[in-house]
């Protein structure tokens, strides 16, 4: 059974889950597996976007700026989620709490973030019957809005959930949960919409297949039935609570230092610029295929989940360290190899089992494989060290935009899904190094980074934007992940390392 309790180097005004064995802090893999569930939900949603922009498309001869009010509408909830929390939390906290989840606790506000995104896959009904643009766009943000409150909850509580020098990883371990939902997402909905063989054998039913938006709804009806069984879980679920400060002023006070440093406010930065190069070069991937690969709609879902695949094939590398140790309890060097080596391989095979079960050809994509042998290496270098890894993952991520760019379309395409893998750990690192030391602001200073997530919504449309501009095309539109890149690696090697913290002595 799991218990609160204040874990070493940790502020005494945050309560963390976990048990006590001797002077360390170690997991309770229970409660934590239960809480890593609705990272699935996320990802699922999140890379299911990327079949609706190709399809809603077609369907209603958007521009290719226009699609991307799709991931506009659903990124952008996050901020606004995020502004609703904080405003709420001003009002109705209630005596003896700083903010709304320390009155409620973790699973209590887990319940009802879970029953927000229940109520948006509702509106996918009527906007799937009636080919409703505006509609759909409004269940993506209720939907959104819902997932802002569970992230806000979520990230800082897996930090949380056992010794901090493991909390990065503990979130590349939830991120490889998210990303089972990312790939699983993209092939289930175009299965919905196109059915079995949908790109290898029905082309002649695909522009029907498109115009009849109202398979659309299906998936989302299912996901909703699972958000509501999911909310009642965590309801009755002991998750704790954030201790107090007992103090308005001190809580003011502290989170003004907080956010005036530059771990904390660039990192707001490169959260949006991270979640902006992601969404963006997986929004476009679409654009990129018909017109370079001359590609038709109902063939994309394989290489959409392939690049949020490559999420996933990253974060399980990245939690090698943490399933040798702490799970199967190995300790040699060998063994941490043999883990770079498995978990990587054993993310691409549910790839192309997944893909041989939507009906693709997963033997297509096998010229994905050196990019793999790239990632090992670069996990091995970076030593799971979080400013390591996020100014190395950066550079690399910079090269396959650029690779992606110049090389032939064949070759692009690969480069331009190995963006995922880079992209991989960037979230854990980016959070981990904005939340080192800022005691109990721990939940205002998530919740600010959860509302930088927008950063995929306005990126995303800029580079739709460019992509509708004839002298940039679709191609040239990657040159702004390449700048989102490069400030990443700027906020690893010089605002991101940990500085005065609020609660330094």
């Amino acid at each position: 059974m799991s218990f609160l309790m204040n874990g070493p180097r940790r502020s005494p005004s945050v309560s963390t889950l976990g048990s006590a064995s001797g002077n360390a802090l170690t997991t309770p893999w229970r409660s934590f597996l239960t809480l890593i569930g609705v990272f699935f939900f996320w990802g699922f949603v999140a890379a299911s976007n990327d079949i609706l922009i190709p399809v809603f498309k077609q369907a209603l001869n958007l521009e290719q700026a226009q699609s991307q009010m799709i991931s506009f509408a659903f990124y952008v909830a996050y901020t606004l989620g995020s502004l609703l929390y904080l405003g709420a939390s001003a009002l109705w906290s209630g005596p003896g709490h700083d903010d709304l989840i320390s009155r409620w606790g973790y699973s209590k506000a887990l319940s009802y973030g879970l029953l927000i995104s229940a109520v948006g896959t509702l509106l996918f009904i009527p906007a799937a019957d009636q080919a409703s643009f505006p509609l759909l766009l409004a269940g993506l943000m209720v939907v959104g809005l819902g997932f802002s409150l569970q992230q806000t909850v979520a990230n800082p509580l897996v930090l949380l959930m056992g010794p901090a020098a493991g909390g990065s990883q503990r979130l590349s371990m939830a991120g490889g949960i998210n990303n089972l939902g990312t790939t699983l997402g993209p092939l289930l909905v175009s299965y919905a919409i196109f059915g079995p063989m949908g790109g290898e054998g029905s082309t002649a039913n695909a522009s029907s297949a498109v115009m009849d938006l109202s398979a659309v709804k299906t998936p989302y009806m299912v996901l909703g039935a699972l958000f509501t069984l999911a909310a009642l879980v965590f309801y009755f679920k002991d998750l704790g609570r954030p201790t107090s400060s007992g103090s308005a002023k001190g809580v003011s006070d502290e989170g003004k230092r907080v956010f005036a440093l530059p771990q904390v406010w660039g990192g707001m930065i490169a959260i949006f610029l991270y979640v902006g190069v992601e969404v963006a070069t997986a929004s476009n991937l679409p654009e990129y295929l018909r017109a370079e690969l001359n590609l038709p709609v109902e063939s994309f879902a394989p290489y959409v989940a392939l690049f949020w695949a490559s999420l996933m094939i990253g974060r399980w590398t990245g939690t090698a360290a943490m399933v040798q140790q702490g799970i199967l309890g190995l300790s040699t060097a060998a063994s941490r190899t043999l883990m770079r080596l498995v978990l990587p391989t054993a993310a691409f095979a549910v790839y192309m089992l997944v893909t041989a079960l939507g009906g693709h050809d997963p033997f297509e994509h096998l010229a994905f494989l050196p990019a793999l042998v790239v990632l090992v290496g670069a996990d091995a270098i970076s030593g799971g060290k979080a400013e390591r890894q996020l100014a190395l993952y950066a550079g690399l991520g910079m090269v396959s935009l650029v690779v992606g760019m110049l090389a032939p379309p064949q070759v692009g395409v690969y480069a331009l899904t190995a963006v995922g893998l880079f992209c991989s750990t960037l979230w854990p690192c980016i959070f981990d190094l904005s939340l080192r030391g800022v005691g109990s602001a721990t939940t205002k200073v998530s919740s600010a980074l959860i509302m930088m997530i927008m950063g995929g919504g306005f990126v995303s449309v800029l580079q739709g934007y460019l992509a509708d501009t004839p002298s940039v095309g679709i191609r040239g539109s990657f040159w702004v992940g390449v700048f989102c890149f490069a400030y990443l690696a700027f906020y690893a090697l010089v605002l991101g390392k940990p500085r005065n913290t609020a609660t330094a002595s």
